[in-house]
């Protein structure tokens, strides 16, 4: 069995936190979530790998830099790129002259690998079945390639539907698995556009025997920032808290619910660390600072104040008494969340006493002023300060 992870595109609905990077590339648990993906498909025994990524990807490197060969001694990894972002069929196509026999499909961040591939090859040889496509009950299935069903048997997917014209509530998430003819099948559509891979895929199922798993659980898709909190919730949900040896943790800390602190993190007197949590290597905190349900990358500092239900990216700047809101007075959901704080990209610094309002979007190199509260998403190097004015007498 071989298989093909999909980490190439621009990750576009990932901003603000796709600055430089794939959305695979994402820390959680001190690994980028590609590793997580990779260890689950290591522990089904699945070791050929072909990796399609970007022009002038970094995964390679990455990937080196973590020593992703401690999950299988006998791991073969092969990369290819995609000249340009052409959607995910053209991404799969570059992985033709690698596919040789029966192949696991998987996007970059499918970090729960191990327990989906397990089903898929346990279903694949039950129903003895030439693909297998993995699906999940949605809340909003306009938001996913939809399955239409004639009894137990996926007969089409349905990109995007209209709200209210959908054909079932099963969301198709990005896992399947396929023999190598579907190439074939792909090579031959009429037109390639950037869906094109949900065509070759209709065209496939027309003539194939193929059998649907219905995965528990949300199936942890990733299209956008806040999917992280699901993904976070998952690695996160069978661990004690886990705290490097090089961390150091202040007087009269409290850690509630299951957290990450990672390598050199000094946690600061008079914390309160609420979990589901996830700190990076290298995040300081002062005293007397909260954070709860949040993600925080690598070397982020914070003075004093509260984080909640955020993530907020690398090497960020928050002064004393920062605060992010994380719900609207009307109660109404942000972005499908009942709780959603601030978002900000890498390097992005805020003055003492600054804040956000519930689901803002911060991006990168952003400096937000002291006394500065934010109501609007702000764009990639954005400075912004309230205007003030003293009078004095």
């Amino acid at each position: 069995m071989q298989a093909v992870i999909i980490a190439a595109g621009g990750s576009k609905r990932f901003w603000p936190l796709n600055k430089g990077i794939h959305k695979s590339q994402f820390y959680l648990l001190g690994k980028p979530l590609i590793y997580w993906t990779l260890k689950g498909l290591a522990e089904n025994g699945v070791r050929d790998i072909c990796i399609v990524v970007s022009k002038n990807s970094s995964i390679a490197e990455m990937l080196e830099r973590e020593n992703v060969r401690e999950l299988a001694a006998e791991m073969k990894i092969t990369y290819t790129a995609q000249e340009e972002p052409l959607g995910t069929g053209n991404a799969l196509w570059q992985a033709k002259d690698f596919v040789k026999e029966p192949f696991i499909l998987l996007w970059g961040n499918k970090v729960d690998s191990r327990d989906l591939v397990r089903q898929i090859l346990e279903k694949q040889k039950k129903e003895d079945a030439d693909a297998v496509l993995a699906g999940t009950e949605v809340q909003d299935p306009s938001e996913y390639g939809v399955a239409r069903m004639e009894g137990n048997r996926v007969v089409e997917i349905v990109e995007n539907p209209e709200r209210g014209k959908e054909p079932s509530g099963i969301g198709i998430i990005g896992i399947r698995l396929l023999q190598p003819d579907f190439f074939s099948y792909y090579e031959n559509l009429p037109r390639h556009h950037e869906a094109d891979l949900v065509d070759a895929t209709n065209a496939y199922l027309k003539e194939k025997k193929a059998a649907l798993l219905m995965a528990i659980g949300p199936g942890l898709t990733l299209k956008y920032p806040w999917d992280l909190f699901s993904i976070m919730d998952a690695l996160l949900s069978s661990r004690k808290p886990v705290i490097a040896s090089s961390a150091k943790i202040g007087k009269n800390v409290v850690i509630d619910g299951p957290v990450y602190i990672g390598e050199n993190c000094v946690i600061g007197h008079h914390n309160v660390l609420r979990g589901p949590l996830d700190l990076e290597a290298n995040v300081r905190t002062g005293a007397f600072m909260e954070i709860k349900h949040s993600i925080v990358q690598e070397g982020t500092v914070f003075h004093s104040g509260y984080a909640g239900d955020s993530i907020l990216g690398k090497n960020c700047r928050f002064g004393a008494g920062f605060i992010t809101a994380n719900r609207r007075f009307d109660k109404k959901p942000i972005h499908g969340l009942q709780k959603l704080g601030a978002i900000v990209g890498d390097n992005s610094a805020f003055g003492i006493h600054s804040g956000t309002m519930p689901g803002v979007l911060i991006g990168s190199d952003c400096k937000i002023g002291p006394g500065t509260h934010a109501f609007e998403d702000l764009q990639d190097g954005t400075t912004f300060y309230a205007k003030t004015e003293n009078v004095v007498k």
